[in-house]
């Protein structure tokens, strides 16, 4: 009896985790030399608080010469913005830019054309590898279909936390800019090629950091799966 309670109980578990999906993911690329990045920044923000989503923030350093030198800028992230150009068929990256899923994007300032591409994306059928976390210094990504030019593995650690930064030049002197989920590091740990395979992940370079792992198709392609910690 116990058995067939047991086994009763599982089937009735099943379809719910079978309908567990990974959160949309919101890249949004901004700067704080960017004079119309304030508002797309605030509705990032607002984004972040919605169950089934991921924002990450990327601030890029090309607005740098308007006289403000962006604090949380990196090199990686304008070029990673600059796959998402060529993938996606833009003349010139720009800010603020919001892709979804690596599939689409949209100006940053068009909040309801964002809200759009998010609901779009929440319904778009996917079926994802399975991605475990081992430890903190090892993920595994399971089977399953890879897409034509091969996938790869990303690592993100990004500040779950708000943060106003003031800026004192520029075009945007004298106003505070927010950020949330700006993203402190990121790397490509690895090609999967649709067989399980296990990623040692290396250490972070600074403390309280929130993880997500990303499987992408190559050179910013559409994004298969992403997972965090449970802790998270």
């Amino acid at each position: 009896m116990r058995t067939a309670a047991a086994l009763s109980l599982l089937l009735t578990l099943l379809p719910v985790a079978a309908a567990a999906r990974p959160p949309v993911v919101v890249e949004l690329f901004t700067a704080q030399g960017c004079g119309s990045c304030g508002e797309a920044n605030a509705h990032a923000a607002r984004l972040a608080e919605r169950p089934g989503v991921l924002v990450l923030t990327y601030p890029v350093d090309y607005w740098d010469y308007l006289g403000w030198e962006d604090t949380f800028a990196e090199p990686a992230f304008a070029e990673r913005q600059k796959a998402y150009v060529t993938r996606l068929k833009l003349r010139e990256p720009y800010t603020p830019q919001v892709v979804v899923d690596g599939r689409n994007q949209v100006a940053g300032r068009q909040a309801a054309k964002v809200d759009q591409l998010v609901r779009d994306a929440a319904r778009t059928p996917k079926d994802p590898p399975d991605i475990q976390f081992m430890s903190d210094r090892r993920v595994d990504v399971g089977s399953g279909r890879v897409p034509r030019g091969g996938a790869e593995v990303w690592l993100v650690r990004y500040d779950p936390r708000e943060q106003e930064v003031a800026v004192k030049s520029g075009d945007n002197r004298g106003q505070s800019i927010v950020h949330r989920n700006v993203v402190r590091e990121i790397e490509r740990v690895g090609a999967w090629r649709g067989r399980p395979t296990a990623y040692r992940l290396p250490a972070p370079d600074e403390a309280g950091l929130a993880t997500a792992i990303i499987v992408q198709a190559a050179k910013g392609g559409r994004i298969l799966a992403v997972a965090q910690p449970k802790d998270e």
